[in-house]
């Protein structure tokens, strides 16, 4: 994240040693921890939650495409035995036609 490389540190402790003075550094330094150690883990929490919640997401779209396709590929199955009880509906009325026809 920060290039931050051995010589910056040194120079930013000196800085801090000068100011602070060497009691009140150790106090420092520590504060400073807490801050950045709460902060990275807000920051992975946040992450984490990010991570999980497109992780619904693409499981949520993923079973709405697998919802449509069915339906997609049921179409012509159910179009195909609707024509099917239709044709069977029609040949009974064509047989029950004719034995009244040969009844009379």
């Amino acid at each position: 994240m920060f290039d931050i490389g051995f010589w910056e540190i040194v120079l930013i402790a000196v800085i801090g040693l000068i100011v602070l003075g060497p009691e009140r550094l150790p106090v420092a330094i520590r504060s400073v921890m807490r801050w950045v150690n709460t902060v990275k883990g807000m920051a992975n929490s946040v992450k984490s939650e990010i991570s999980q919640e497109l992780k619904i997401h693409e499981i949520n779209e993923n079973l709405n495409k697998v919802k449509h396709q069915k339906v997609a590929d049921f179409i012509p199955e159910l179009k195909q035995s609707t024509d099917e009880i239709k044709q069977a509906f029609d040949n009974s009325n064509q047989d029950s036609a004719k034995s009244n026809g040969d009844k009379q």
